[in-house]
C-alpha cells in the first residue's frame, strides 16, 4: 500500500489545488475534448503527443483509447505497451503508474483520491496507484487510492480493489478477494 497524503482544507468544498493546477486542468480538458477525443484509434501517436505536452511520463509506445479519461496528465506514467481502454478513467489526483504491457480495460476506474471520513471536514486524501507489468485490470474494475497491483496480476470485472494485489494473483468481487493464481508460461 502506498502512503496517503492528506490535504488540510477549510472544508470539503475548498479545493487544495493551486490556481496554476486548476488552469492546467482546464487547458487539458479543452485539448483532450477538441484535439484527441474524436480521433480514430490509429491516431494514438497524436494522443500520446498531447499527453507528453501536458507532462505525462511516457515510455515506448503505450496505447490510449480516444475515449479514455485522464484527470491530471502530469500525474500519469505509462510504460511501453501499456493500454488504457475505451472509457477507462484515470482519476490521477496523485501519481498513477501503469507498468509495461499492463492493460486497463474498458470502463475500469483508477481512483487516486478519497476523503478522510473520520474527520468532519472530509479532508482530501491521495495516494499513488501502481499497476505492475503485464497486469490486467478487467472491465469496470475499481482500484482505490494507494493500491499496488502486482506484476501479471488479474483484477476481475467489476472488482473493487481496496488493498494490494500480489503478483500473478487473480482477484474478483467486492471487496476483491483472491480466487486463483495466474499460470506462468515457460519460454
Amino acid at each position: 500500500m502506498n502512503d496517503f497524503k492528506t490535504y488540510r482544507q477549510e472544508s470539503a468544498y475548498v479545493s487544495p489545488r493551486s490556481f496554476r493546477e486548476k488552469a492546467g486542468s482546464l487547458a487539458w480538458e479543452l485539448v483532450w475534448a477538441f484535439l484527441c477525443a474524436w480521433t480514430p484509434q490509429p491516431l494514438n501517436a497524436w494522443r500520446l503527443f498531447w499527453l507528453r505536452r501536458f507532462g505525462a511520463t511516457i515510455e515506448g509506445k503505450p496505447f490510449v483509447h480516444q475515449r479514455a479519461r485522464i484527470q491530471i496528465p502530469w500525474n500519469l506514467t505509462l510504460r511501453h505497451r501499456s493500454c488504457l481502454g475505451d472509457r477507462a478513467h484515470v482519476y490521477s489526483l496523485a501519481e498513477i503508474e501503469i507498468g509495461e504491457g499492463a492493460t486497463i480495460a474498458q470502463e475500469a476506474y483508477l481512483c487516486a483520491g478519497t476523503h478522510d471520513f473520520s474527520d468532519p471536514a472530509l479532508h482530501l486524501q491521495v495516494a499513488k496507484i501502481t499497476i505492475g507489468a503485464h497486469a490486467f485490470v478487467c472491465a469496470r474494475a475499481f482500484i482505490m487510492p494507494g493500491v499496488i497491483v502486482g506484476e501479471r496480476a488479474i483484477v476481475g470485472a467489476c472488482a473493487v480493489v481496496t488493498r494490494d494485489v500480489s503478483p500473478a494473483t487473480i482477484v474478483a468481487g467486492n471487496p476483491a478477494r483472491e480466487i486463483g493464481r495466474r499460470a506462468i508460461r515457460e519460454g
